[in-house]
């Protein structure tokens, strides 16, 4: 048995089966825990060579078998697998999107940082926006540029000039 991705059907008829479900987008594979001598299950999305999702399964009644997948499981399994993409995503995108407010003699300004995370060149990218939505400035930085108030302000007051280093 492969443990390493789900199988992969030719149609989308759902799969049920005692230690493998498949179904809107979805694998649930119980598998052998490595560590110790439970099992645990992974879930994957269709499509990702990577599971969502893997944590301790529950044993069966002979206490050497894991307990059979069965639809509530399975639904559970795919809203917590699903959560935890979300979680992930979310994440990363306030790691890559960041803003601040500051204010000047025209009004406020919000100042956002947009990370571009290339292999090869990563920089971000910072801009100015007014209180209209409309942007007044924009400028190339460093994908480390440290945002926080007081670089926003410093910046605003340079003119919107790249800044030197962070």
């Amino acid at each position: 048995m492969n443990d390493e991705a789900p199988d992969q059907h030719d149609d989308d008829t759902p799969v049920q089966e005692a230690r493998l479900w498949q179904d809107n987008g979805w694998t649930a594979r119980v598998i052998k825990n490595e560590d110790d001598e439970g099992w645990a299950v992974a879930m994957y999305k269709e499509g990702e060579a990577e599971p969502a999702l893997v944590g301790p399964w529950t044993m069966g009644r002979d206490k050497k078998n894991p307990k059979p997948l069965d639809v509530n499981a399975f639904n559970t399994l795919v809203k917590t697998a699903h959560e935890v993409l979300r979680r992930h995503e979310q994440a990363l995108h306030a790691k890559l999107h960041k803003s601040t407010v500051v204010s000047t003699a025209d009004g406020e300004l919000k100042v956002t940082l947009d990370i571009v995370p290339d292999e090869d060149n990563p920089y971000a990218m910072l801009a100015a926006i007014d209180e209209m939505g409309e942007q007044v400035a924009q400028v190339r930085v460093a994908a480390d540029f440290k945002l926080s108030p007081a670089s926003a302000l410093a910046w605003v007051e340079n003119d919107f000039r790249a800044p030197r280093g962070n």
